[in-house]
């Protein structure tokens, strides 16, 4: 369930509304409508603020202050929000005529409701921030205790690598890399989103996504973000080499099979998964250096796809020994027919401007 899904959104109304009832049964003769549409309007307001629907260039300039500023701002800005939140939600009230009030009583909003409507709003913030540092599906299955106790499952994993991260940190500094790396995982995030995938964690420069097996093979979803991925980042290749002189290259692995997976951790839970699946993963990653290709994916997982997404081809590579591992495994590359014919296009323009000064001495 991603910010953007029209499930969220009813989630969070349905949240509002109901500690708008809480509020009118703690503090007035009980639960009312009015009291439920302002509960639903003040939270999903405050929530889109938070989540950067408005204001989302006020917000990352807040975040700039030091730690006492930004905290300081962080809270007045909050305040206002919910003042906003109430008076437009009163308006609304009003104009459908479910409150027995004037137009001035409806959108003046009620001084000794912030504080409460203050508390709801941290609860609320607290919660999702803490859903999207473990991850959205990580944080469903920790709350049900899905993985208390270890279960055996299928899954497809998706390994995303940056090339020449290394590099880049030598050449401009750690900060200016992790900058680089942000960029890149925001910029990964919404088309892993959309093809339903979950990121299950960031190790350096590489991102791990899975799906559930029957998940990641429908439509061939698991392919079909792999190269969503990479056209989201062509889409903005001039913004990329602007702002870091560069456009990043993913390489990227796909291969699935049976995991353990299983909830670990004292004082930090997470979700982990154990099994050579995850080694195997890594080890086709790593064969992209080798092969020169930048997607590759197994025999394992393209033997069990419908079909492949329209535009993209697989080239069998044969059985391959990975690194550290006895057993070969047959892999294959997969490319996209549109971007083979831009990478051809950019090489016939580059020949050609070679000729062209050769030409001319």
């Amino acid at each position: 369930m991603s910010n953007g899904t029209v499930t969220f959104w009813i989630v969070i109304l349905a949240i509002g509304a109901a500690f708008g009832a809480l509020h009118g049964a703690l503090f007035n003769d009980g639960p009312t409508l009015p009291g439920i549409i302002y509960g639903a309007g003040i939270g999903s307001l405050v929530i889109a603020y938070e989540r950067g629907v408005f204001l989302a260039g006020y917000r990352d300039r807040l975040r700039r202050l030091p730690t006492l500023a930004y905290l300081a701002a962080a809270a007045v800005s909050s305040v206002l929000v919910i003042v906003v939140a109430m008076s437009a939600t009163g308006l609304l009230v009003w104009a459908l005529g479910i409150a027995d009030k004037t137009l001035a009583q409806a959108v003046t909003p009620k001084l000794p409701t912030i504080p409460f409507a203050m508390a709801v709003s941290l609860v609320l913030v607290s919660v999702l921030r803490v859903r999207d540092l473990i991850g959205a599906e990580t944080f469903a299955n920790l709350i049900l205790g899905r993985y208390h106790r270890p279960v055996s499952e299928e899954r497809i994993f998706l390994f995303l690598d940056l090339a020449g991260s290394t590099a880049y940190a030598e050449t401009h500094g750690d900060l200016a890399a992790q900058d680089l790396l942000k960029a890149v995982f925001s910029a990964i995030a919404e088309p892993v989103r959309r093809h339903r995938g979950q990121v299950d964690d960031y190790v350096g420069d590489q991102v791990i996504v899975s799906w559930p097996i029957a998940r990641g093979l429908d439509g061939a979803r698991c392919v079909a973000c792999v190269f969503a991925i990479r056209r989201a980042l062509d889409r903005d290749r001039k913004r990329w080499i602007a702002r870091f002189g560069l456009f990043p290259e993913l390489r990227a692995a796909l291969h699935g099979g049976t995991v353990v997976t299983a909830e670990v951790g004292v004082d930090r839970h997470k979700v982990a998964y154990f099994g050579d699946v995850m080694n195997a993963t890594a080890r086709l990653e790593g064969l992209c250096r080798d092969t020169g290709r930048s997607v590759l994916i197994s025999d394992a997982v393209l033997a069990r796809l419908p079909a492949l997404p329209d535009g993209v081809e697989a080239e069998a590579l044969g059985a391959h020994r990975l690194r550290g591992r006895s057993e070969m495994m047959v892999v294959h590359a997969l490319t996209e027919r549109r971007r083979l014919a831009l990478v051809d296009e950019t090489r016939r323009r580059a020949e050609a401007e070679r000729r062209y000064a050769v030409a001319r001495g």
